[in-house]
């Protein structure tokens, strides 16, 4: 098992490659990488406070408006992995985050997956500032994160390198 301490970013999740997330190519399927970086960002969530009883008494909650998943190596079934996050930056109403898949055996990065999230009042279908506390503990957990660095995949960009044909400019 890889050390927790060798791991970018904070362990926020585990769990390993289900059957259903296998598919036709004898691998997990793309979609099932988003499934288990959603339970990551459920799990940093209960961190901050923002729980379904939080949801619930306070009408506002969490959507992702923008994501970017990058699929470095494959997993394949009963696989273990953790899912790392890093905040990036955050402000009175967003936050950016970043998501390491490591397998949880031979330690290397799966995939990557960036995010930007915003506080929504439910009630407004609007977005709003967090709540004082929830603010708080955002804060708390990214100044007393190790400086690890930006990723180097942050803000990443889709390109083929040399195309034989391209949209024209």
């Amino acid at each position: 098992m890889q050390p927790a301490n060798s791991y970018i970013g904070s362990p926020v999740h585990s769990g390993k490659v289900l059957p259903e997330w296998i598919d036709y190519n004898g691998h997990m399927n793309v979609a099932y990488y988003v499934l288990a970086f959603d339970l990551g960002i459920d799990a940093l969530w209960v961190d901050f406070g923002i729980t379904e009883e939080h949801v619930q008494a306070n009408q506002s909650s969490t959507f992702a408006v923008e994501a970017h998943v990058l699929y470095k190596q494959e997993l394949k079934l009963d696989d273990p992995y953790v899912i790392t996050s890093q905040i990036l930056a955050y402000d009175e109403k967003r936050i950016h985050q970043f998501q390491r898949m490591y397998h949880e055996r031979e330690g290397y990065v799966a995939a990557t997956a960036e995010w930007m999230s915003l506080h929504v009042d439910l009630g407004e279908r609007r977005v709003a500032p967090w709540p004082a506390k929830i603010l708080e503990s955002i804060n708390e957990v990214a100044v007393g994160q190790p400086d690890w660095g930006l990723p180097k995949e942050k803000g990443s960009q889709m390109a083929v390198r040399n195309p034989v044909w391209k949209v024209p400019e």
